[in-house]
């Protein structure tokens, strides 16, 4: 394990608002860029690239992801990024657009390297302060959780704030969300996500370039991918499909070697279809998403309104078991008028030749 390196594990916050007809009046998406950079100068990075459809903006970010839909904001860094810094910006141009914050989640691994995380990431009893500081009263259902595994490298933290209004916000009903984390990358498949010294392209060239490389394209065939590549390695990308996204960052170096992989899914999608195939496009992702790093350790983290988070943590079993990788153990926790989360972590059955140890971009 190396001493000092890029922190892979990236800091995740979704927030929701509500407001007069915000969809109509495209809602967050109204912000002007200009506010948008002010607000990623205080969690300390800039957008690099960017793509969008009818239904939501998505940025790559210089380190990790960005979301915007009219009522939705997902932000999504690693490094040594202060992800909550947005928060109160965040909350001061929605409300300028007559939206109000109707709920909150946070939630992130075990940093690779904790000791260089800057104030307020320095510990989760620090950014549970951060947030309970920063939220308005009215956010009133609120829970912190650490759910701990057999790895002791991936451990789950969670923090949820909801109005008065229960299980409306986030996710929708019938919607879920999937994060995975991975370290070990087999050493093969992470040399692809290194630029090749003086290539002239640029980090939009270089991107897709290694989208084709690795596979990536084809874990969802039918998304537009936002892809960039930086200097001299490490690999982002943001997936748009109608109103679903997926996004994918990797950090390929050598002993601390990390790649995470995010969507939205319905529990409509898992259903048989009317031509007799099963319908199942999240097991097919997941399992493609993982074959592209072919990781040592994985885990996976499913957040969902309704009880389906329950059902599925033996759908993600069905997927990883088949390329190697062994349950090692599962955990559910439920969140005050925000839904569950089931978290569950996985590690190869042997070690292949060509993997390497721990990190991400």
């Amino acid at each position: 394990m190396a001493v000092s390196g890029f922190e892979g594990f990236e800091k995740r916050l979704e927030l929701h608002f509500s407001g007069d007809d915000p969809v109509f009046n495209m809602g967050l998406r109204q912000l002007p860029f200009d506010s948008l950079e002010q607000i990623l100068h205080e969690v300390q990075c800039s957008v690099v690239s960017a793509v969008g459809n009818h239904y939501f903006d998505a940025y790559v970010l210089s380190e990790s992801s960005l979301f915007v839909y009219p009522t939705k904001i997902i932000i999504k860094t690693c490094g040594t990024t202060q992800l909550l810094k947005s928060i109160p910006p965040l909350l001061h141009h929605a409300l300028n657009l007559g939206l109000t914050i109707s709920s909150c989640r946070y939630t992130r691994g075990n940093f690779i390297f904790p000791l260089s995380q800057p104030f307020p990431h320095t510990s989760f009893h620090e950014e549970v302060v951060y947030l309970e500081d920063s939220l308005p009263n009215h956010l009133c259902y609120r829970k912190a959780s650490v759910m701990p595994s057999n790895i002791t490298a991936h451990v789950w933290h969670v923090f949820s704030a909801c109005d008065q209004t229960p299980l409306v916000h986030f996710p929708p009903s019938d919607l879920y969300t999937v994060e995975i984390c991975m370290t070990e990358l087999d050493r093969t498949q992470a040399r692809k996500f290194f630029r090749r010294p003086g290539d002239g392209k640029t980090g939009d060239a270089a991107g897709k370039e290694m989208t084709e490389i690795a596979g990536i394209h084809k874990i969802n065939p039918n998304a537009l991918i936002c892809d960039f590549a930086f200097d001299p390695c490490g690999y982002s990308m943001n997936g748009i499909d109608g109103d679903r996204y997926s996004t994918i960052h990797v950090t390929p170096e050598d002993g601390y070697s990390y790649a995470s992989f995010e969507c939205v899914g319905s529990i409509y999608d898992d259903e048989d279809d009317e031509d007799g195939g099963d319908g199942d496009d999240f097991i097919r992702m997941l399992r493609r998403a993982v074959q592209v790093f072919r990781p040592g350790k994985v885990s996976v983290s499913v957040t969902t309104a309704t009880t389906a988070s329950h059902r599925l943590w033996a759908r993600v079993a069905g997927a990883m078991e088949p390329l190697g990788l062994k349950c090692r153990s599962c955990m559910a926790d439920e969140f005050p008028a925000a839904g569950s989360v089931v978290f569950q972590t996985f590690t190869a059955r042997r070690k292949k030749t060509g993997e390497c140890g721990g990190g991400g971009r």
